[in-house]
């Protein structure tokens, strides 16, 4: 992979000279035609083009109504249409490729917007959709009179895809940072994850960072390799590595109320023990950090070899192997995809399965003329953006949401969650058209979302290969040549595979002291963590939790929005003791007992909180929902533009 590094953020833009002509017209022919004609309405200044192909994009919708057609794919155009896009291109398009309308005012960016997407985009849509689609930097909405002083500091605790972002944003913002990571490598679960088949399960063109889009993906959804990539491309670019201590590891964190500061314990990688001091604390290790591996009766007695897949062992060769895999979620399916046909046989154990949806690109490579459009068509890959995140973000809000008329009667928890699950039951009845057994095994009986929904990397073609088997089970024990699942039958086995996740874990590896002696562990006790906002906490000044208690976006969206929020409102916040002389902030009990108080009566009304038979780490051991959050990615987006002075206590000078 090929990344284009200009000194200047992606979001500017400038004229492209000396276009081959076949290479744009190859480009015309693989843009995806949305993004195309807003791309073609920057170059040519002709805002008439939206009126005339909306009313195009509605007729076509009426007449394929008319004819008793199915509704197209959600934000699709239909093919007559799409080649009146591409042949206005053909005749518009040309070098130099330079744009007569850059970034559009409101009006007219929404008007363009609803068309690309070919859907209604509400007004609040409008600064978010700016900022994602990668047309502008975040906005900054606390006064920057004042520069940070110099001997402020802030430390980040890990350098995966926040950490990274935390620290070009305080680097951005004049704020002195240092990065402490455990790993010897950045990168988070992208430089952890290294098994067969591991891949990002979001758009590639969506999941990355919106002031650093990346024209050269070469597939749809990229591997884990390509996107550790794209990390140390973004680290190189905005020369973050003197600023990372690697090998390092933070033991723990105690605020000094004297001096106003964090007390660091790390442990450096020549093993000295060092203590560091912080005005602040960003904390970016995520929530799934330890391998989960089951404790089963006879694991020590195993003669063959184990592995977690997120502690891959390259130097086992699985070819001619008998290999058995435990677990059934996105890892589990990309795992068996990735090695069904080289080992002798391959035995899936799965306590559950998970709803699973068909996604046309879920495998496939970008055509090099799609990329080329991607790097060279002003402002088209900015809007290939925005209609993939349209479709992947909000639009599936309401489909965790329960109708409780609904679900007195169905496995399904509403007509939209209904939606859903007919489209995975079609495609389980049209891969296993031949092998019901197969389907029953892996036919869900709670509703979409309870689980987290997993796309087919070719999971679905692997487990009908003749050396694949399925079990709907669990392991009961482990014998020195295999295992016996708890339905009683044994596998020969040279190979297990713990196919089996991570536990969740909001920092409680680390030892958090805050005010007055109060650690985090006392306070998140019995696996109940609060935080305001899901980012400050009440007692720990200057602590921010990035990735905390129920700030997932779980219906849609992808990690790397709420990355980019809290590292927003963490800058915000920074900001606002600089401006007026503060030394430290932390949420009031009230703010945050007020907040959490929404937070639970928004999510009483989902599957998250309500799961039917599904099992998992979306809720804690007392069935609270505690990673989802509840609001939709625009309100979570607009809660977190600025802090509320009014929610927050604020210590002005060190106490005597």
């Amino acid at each position: 992979m090929t990344l284009i590094s200009p000194d200047q953020p992606t979001y500017v833009l400038a004229p492209v000279t000396d276009v081959d002509r076949h290479a744009l017209d190859a480009a015309i022919d693989a843009a995806e035609p949305g993004a195309l004609l807003m791309a073609l309405i920057h170059h040519s200044g002709d805002t008439g083009l939206l009126d005339e192909f909306a009313a195009g994009l509605d007729q076509e919708r009426r007449r394929a109504q008319a004819q008793g057609h199915p509704p197209a794919i959600m934000g699709e155009y239909p093919p007559a249409v799409a080649a009146q896009v591409r042949d206005r291109a053909r005749r518009l398009l040309h070098a130099p490729l330079t744009p007569r309308i850059a970034v559009p005012d409101d009006a007219l960016f929404r008007r363009m917007a609803q068309v690309c997407v070919d859907d209604t985009v509400g007004d609040e849509y409008v600064p978010h959709l700016r900022e994602q689609g990668g047309f502008e930097a975040a906005r900054r909405v606390v006064p920057t009179t004042r520069k940070p002083p110099a001997d402020f500091t802030v430390a980040i605790i890990g350098c995966g895809m926040i950490g990274l972002n935390a620290a070009i944003k305080l680097g951005q913002a004049g704020f002195r940072y240092q990065v402490f990571e455990e790993r010897d490598d950045l990168g988070g679960t992208w430089s952890r994850n290294t098994y067969p088949g591991a891949a990002v399960d979001t758009p590639s063109h969506f999941y990355s960072y919106s002031f650093e889009l990346n024209p050269r993906w070469s597939k749809y959804y990229p591997t884990g390799t390509e996107y550790l990539q794209y990390l140390h491309h973004v680290a190189d670019k905005y020369d973050i590595h003197p600023h990372i201590a690697f090998s390092t590891k933070v033991l723990g964190c105690r605020w000094d109320e004297d001096t106003q500061v964090w007390d660091l314990t790390v442990r450096h990688s020549d093993g000295s023990v060092r203590t560091h001091h912080a005005n602040a604390v960003i904390t970016a290790t995520g929530v799934l950090n330890a391998a989960a591996i089951p404790d089963i009766d006879g694991m020590n007695t195993f003669h063959g070899e184990t592995m977690h897949t997120a502690q891959w062992r390259h130097d086992v060769d699985l070819r001619g192997k008998r290999v058995v895999v435990l677990g059934t979620g996105c890892t589990s399916v990309q795992v068996v995809a990735g090695i069904a046909d080289q080992v002798e046989s391959l035995d899936v154990v799965l306590r559950q399965p998970h709803w699973i949806v068909p996604e046309r690109k879920v495998a496939a490579d970008v055509p090099e003329a799609m990329r080329w459009a991607l790097e060279h068509i002003p402002y088209f890959h900015q809007w290939f953006r925005v209609k993939t995140y349209w479709w992947a973000a909000d639009k599936g809000w309401s489909i965790p949401r329960i109708d409780e008329e609904w679900y007195a009667t169905h496995v399904s928890a509403s007509p939209a969650n209904d939606a859903l699950m007919q489209v995975c039951l079609d495609y389980l009845d049209q891969a296993f058209a031949e092998r019901p057994d197969l389907k029953e095994t892996l036919t869900p009986d709670f509703p979409p979302f309870a689980k987290r929904i997993v796309k087919d990397p070719g999971f679905f073609d692997a487990v009908k290969r003749d050396n694949v088997s399925l079990h709907r089970a669990s392991l009961q024990r482990i014998h020195p040549d295999g295992v016996v699942t708890t339905e009683g039958k044994f596998i020969a086995a040279d190979v297990i595979i713990w196919a089996t996740g991570f536990k969740l874990e909001y920092l409680g590896f680390l030892d958090v002291v805050g005010r007055d002696g109060i650690t985090l562990a006392q306070e998140w006790a019995d696996e109940n963590p609060r935080a305001y906002l899901g980012i400050t906490v009440p007692g720990f000044p200057n602590l921010f939790v990035t990735a905390g208690p129920n700030a997932a976006p779980n219906h849609g969206g992808g990690h790397n929005v709420t990355s980019e929020e809290h590292v927003h409102y963490i800058v915000e916040c920074l900001q606002h003791l600089i401006e007026n002389g503060h030394t430290a902030m932390e949420p009031t009990r009230q703010a945050t007992d007020d907040y959490n108080r929404r937070v639970d009566e928004e999510l009483d009304k989902t599957v998250w909180k309500h799961a039917g038979t599904a099992t998992g780490y979306y809720r804690n051991k007392a069935g609270r929902a505690w990673v989802a959050c509840p609001w939709r990615l625009v309100d979570y987006w607009a809660m977190l533009r600025a802090p509320q002075p009014r929610d927050y206590v604020f210590t002005s000078a060190p106490r005597d």
